[in-house]
């Protein structure tokens, strides 16, 4: 599958290698519309009411995706203030208001507990935006690991792009930051990355199921997902395809929306082709499911947590 952003949307990471944390910014051109969907039990958010079909206004200027739990929402000070000295936000007769959206993954236990993007590093992921970002263990998915049942045995998550091109010229793509608790299955419903335990991956239901969670909190896990495209959506049918992308979650991650999860879908459109809305919310299930995938398998490893690929 190739990996293309459609045509107006740039996106850029700021990564902090020693702290093991970041966060990732999708920029969006006038006239695109968003919307999104959070369906995780422990979601961390920034503005995702301004998101709904019901609010007033497109939707938002820019998404931040971001590592450091709530203290990483920190980071969109910077992002508003990347936006505001360009003039980019809803129209006011005052002048410009950038309006962001962000969701929050917990990355704190694996690299420094007391460090986190800031206002200054939201700002450098704008100044880094791009039409090919990075992927792997980058931006918001420096932290990320998966299979967090087991501490010992988790494996590096990351962030994952996977893109199609629609019937009518258009482009959808995905980016995911992927920090389940739960395990990543390929097509064939075999594992990716997980828990490793004794030369192999362990099931997490396998786990649930013989030991129960035992005060276990699930490890404060959670995977963000953004649903680009330049098909012409209205919003509602932006909060459509976020729903829909939700089945394409399902298929890739195991268990999902669990009480510890911040699970949250976010989708925006330029409306710059014409595109049957339907079609679009069906890829986005199919190029959700394959971002996740490609977040383990871009991803490289940390100290004390191996990536899919070393294992």
């Amino acid at each position: 599958m190739t990996v293309q952003l459609p045509d107006g949307i740039l996106s850029g990471h700021w990564t902090d290698r020693e702290a093991w944390t970041g966060c990732t910014v999708v920029l969006l051109p006038e006239g695109s519309v968003a919307s999104c969907e959070v369906r995780g039990g422990a979601p961390g958010t920034l503005g995702t009411d301004a998101l709904s079909p019901a609010s007033a206004g497109a939707g938002a200027s820019a998404i931040l995706l971001t590592g450091g739990s709530a203290f990483g929402l920190a980071s969109a000070d910077g992002v508003v203030r990347w936006l505001a000295e360009r003039g980019r936000g809803y129209k006011l007769p005052s002048g410009s208001v950038p309006i962001v959206a962000g969701a929050v993954v917990y990355d704190l236990a694996l690299g420094s507990a007391s460090a986190w993007p800031t206002a200054d590093a939201g700002y450098a992921a704008c100044d880094a935006a791009t039409s090919s970002p990075e992927r792997g263990s980058v931006g918001a998915g420096t932290g990320c690991t998966v299979g967090k049942l087991l501490l010992e045995g988790r494996t590096k998550g990351g962030l994952g792009i996977a893109s199609l091109e629609l019937g009518d010229g258009g482009v959808i793509a995905a980016i995911a930051i992927v920090n389940a608790v739960g395990e990543v299955l390929d097509e064939d419903a075999s594992v990716l990355a997980g828990i490793w335990q004794n030369g192999g991956y362990v099931r997490c239901s396998d786990v649930l199921r013989e030991q129960g969670l035992r005060g276990r909190s699930g490890r404060e896990a959670t995977t963000l997902v953004c649903v680009l495209t330049d098909a012409r959506l209205t919003k509602t049918e932006a909060w459509l395809g976020a729903r829909a992308a939700g089945a394409g979650m399902a298929r890739a991650i195991t268990p999902i929306w669990t009480p510890f999860d911040g699970d949250t879908v976010f989708c925006a459109a330029t409306n710059a082709v014409e595109a049957d809305a339907a079609v679009v919310a069906a890829l986005a299930a199919d190029v959700t499911a394959e971002a996740i995938r490609d977040a383990v398998r871009q991803a490289t490893g940390a100290p004390g947590c191996p990536a899919a690929s070393e294992r």
